[in-house]
């Protein structure tokens, strides 16, 4: 009975199953550690491929899918966003600070996750959250609106405006890409297949509004435009150059193809010749050797325009207005100076003057007393010279040519299908941290 009641031991007893307890509690404690740490690199792995996957579609410009498709790369990655019990989300910030604001994807996946000891301070669920950013601006898609294949130059204070597309030079030339003057240029993007056009490219007072990220060196595709179809017409029943006026100084009834459906040939066309002042038909022109040429006059005669033209030029023919000209044309379903869209000249809607490809002859573009030209310009074999007018909106218009120049007022390029759907990377989409 006295051994029954001698309580010495007992401690130890106590001590040993306290420190057994203990022991096992640092032990799940440990197993719930190295569960989070796996778990948190694993989600820093499905969050970094969710940044990269909606990078990539902001840069295709399918903004509406980088979502789904962030959520299906981290399910891929062992984060279901699906699950109908805890799941994953994935979620798409733009950051507003920091070094990585504006074209940037923030991705940041979080899951609940399982736990043994410290379930028993938050009953048996934690959540950790992590995030990863990459480049979106890498991958922004822009369609081409300035497609060179020679030189582009802007100088004299002019501007180039693509704001809401992009300039490609597929030249590998480094000196091919010139700003000069106080020039400005605006675009979405800028590319070019030379390596060492920019930077450097500017001098003093020149301004270049594009995004770096959005600047490619050593672009490893091509702009071209999609050339329209050749019109049909009959070389040997070309009319002679019916634009130069009798007395001079006229206002002419207008003149051109029956319709805007139709066809004519000139071997040569002045338009505004001798002060007068000519208007042409809506409907489909092809100037076949000759020169067309729009001329300023006296007393503010000049052509008043052609509202839903398209010019093409073959066999040698050119293109030039002069200075002082009243200068108005806009191609078939373009939008007129005064508003409202002009009479459609099917295929050919959107395209103003087409030029042969086999054919170098140059144009150019002088500006005047108003210059209003409103549609695309196709010309892969041509140089192109621009110089602004002293009032009215330039011009405006895709431009696909061998060089341009544009010395002085504005030149304003739009998206135009007729132009290609060439999509410009400034890089592929990475991670930034």
């Amino acid at each position: 009975m006295k051994n029954l009641r001698d309580e010495r031991g007992q401690t130890v007893v106590f001590v040993a199953v306290f420190m057994g307890l203990l022991a096992l509690g640092f032990v799940a404690f440990a197993l719930d550690v190295g569960a989070l740490f796996r778990e948190k690199r694993m989600a820093q792995s499905a969050a970094q491929a969710a940044a990269v996957a909606a990078a990539e579609e902001v840069g295709y410009g399918n903004t509406a899918n980088e979502q789904a498709v962030a959520n299906a790369v981290a399910k891929l990655n062992g984060f279901d966003t699906t699950l109908a019990t805890n799941p994953a989300t994935v979620t798409l910030t733009v950051p507003t600070t920091g070094n990585f604001t504006g074209s940037y994807v923030q991705a940041t996946v979080r899951m609940p996750i399982h736990t043994t000891f410290l379930g028993a301070f938050s009953h048996g669920m934690i959540t950790v959250p992590v995030s990863a950013t990459a480049i979106a601006g890498g991958g922004i898609y822009s369609q081409t609106c300035v497609c060179v294949t020679g030189t582009l130059s802007v100088t004299g204070g002019s501007t180039l405006n693509a704001s809401g597309c992009g300039i490609f030079n597929n030249s590998s030339t480094n000196n091919t890409m010139q700003v000069s003057g106080g020039s400005t240029i605006n675009a979405r993007t800028m590319a070019a297949a030379s390596t060492g056009w920019y930077p450097g490219i500017t001098g003093g007072g020149d301004t270049i509004n594009v995004p770096v990220a959005d600047i490619v060196q050593g672009a490893s595709t091509t702009c071209t435009a999609v050339s329209p179809t050749v019109p049909t017409f009959v070389p040997a029943n070309c009319l002679a150059d019916p634009g130069i006026g009798g007395s001079g100084g006229q206002t002419r009834a207008p003149f051109g193809p029956a319709n805007a459906s139709s066809t004519i040939c000139y071997k040569a066309l002045t338009v505004g010749g001798n002060g007068d002042t000519d208007t042409l038909n809506p409907g489909i022109y092809v100037i076949y050797g000759g020169k067309l040429q729009f001329e300023s006059g006296a007393n503010g005669h000049s052509n008043l325009g052609g509202n839903g033209v398209f010019f093409y030029l073959t066999n040698g023919a050119s293109l030039t207005t002069s200075g002082g000209a009243n200068v108005n044309l806009v191609s078939g379903g373009a939008t007129e100076s005064g508003g409202g869209s002009a009479p459609v000249v099917g295929s050919y809607d959107g395209v103003l003057i087409y030029q042969d490809p086999s054919d170098s002859a140059a144009m150019t573009i002088s500006g005047g007393s108003t210059l209003y030209i409103n549609g695309g310009i196709i010309a892969p074999s041509s140089s192109v010279t621009f110089s602004g007018g002293s009032s009215g909106n330039g011009m405006q218009g895709g431009i696909s040519v061998k060089s341009l120049t544009i010395t002085g007022g504005s030149m304003n390029a739009v998206v135009d299908t007729n132009e290609g759907s060439l999509s410009v990377y400034a890089a592929n989409p990475k991670l930034v941290q």
